[in-house]
């Protein structure tokens, strides 16, 4: 009987101790997981911290600036861009007369070879071209002008390689085809660029394409 009860009274202790583990384990893993929670939060605000530090240092700043800066002016197509003054230089040969005086010099010269024989240099300057284009667009109203080749630009020169497809209006000297000829032919340009504006120009096109294409002579 003694022997009974001791037994019967050393496992209600053993029991006793280990629900008492089980309790104080529990109440520190309840106290450990807002712990470690709260460490965590600590760690994800400093590390925002930090990012938020680092993006306000004055480096930082710089960089988006920059960042911004070239954004707007691809956006805006700066005219000290070689490239976007070559898009606008398209733009203007399609029609769009307003980019001239925004990438065009006053001193601006033109070289090449007319086809009613006339002196190139009497081009000059903004109005100038904007004048000849026009003459040219007399005779092809939907002329339009597009890369064939993508820019090419070394210092202070720039490139470029152009198809052109219009429809041909009459009015031609010698020209023999009929109004509502297609005609397309190519061509290279090349400028001089100084100070954010083209100064200088040189035209080489496929004149004799588009002669034949006229039926001129």
């Amino acid at each position: 009987m003694t022997d009974h009860t001791t037994t019967n009274a050393a496992t209600t202790a053993s029991t006793a101790a280990t629900s008492a583990r089980t309790t104080t384990g529990r109440r520190r893993a309840r106290l450990l997981v807002p712990a470690a929670l709260a460490v965590l939060a600590l760690t994800a605000t400093a590390s925002v911290s930090a990012v938020a530090a680092a993006n306000t240092s004055p480096k930082a700043a710089q960089t988006t600036t920059i960042q911004h800066t070239a954004v707007g002016q691809a956006h805006h197509g700066d005219a000290k861009n070689p490239k976007a003054m070559l898009d606008a230089w398209i733009r203007l040969w399609n029609g769009d007369s307003s980019q001239a005086p925004r990438i065009i010099s006053p001193g601006f010269r033109v070289h090449a070879a007319l086809m009613d024989g006339s002196d190139s240099g009497s081009i000059r300057g903004a109005e100038g071209v904007v004048a000849w284009i026009g003459q040219i667009r007399a005779a092809f109203p939907d002329l339009y002008f597009s890369e064939e080749v993508r820019p090419l630009v070394d210092g202070k020169y720039a490139s470029v390689r152009w198809t052109v497809t219009g429809t041909y209006a009459g009015g031609f000297p010698g020209a023999k085809a009929e109004p509502g000829t297609v005609v397309t032919f190519t061509g290279t340009d090349t400028l001089r660029m100084k100070d954010g504006k083209f100064v200088e120009y040189w035209l080489n096109s496929d004149t004799l394409e588009l002669l034949g294409q006229l039926q001129v002579g």
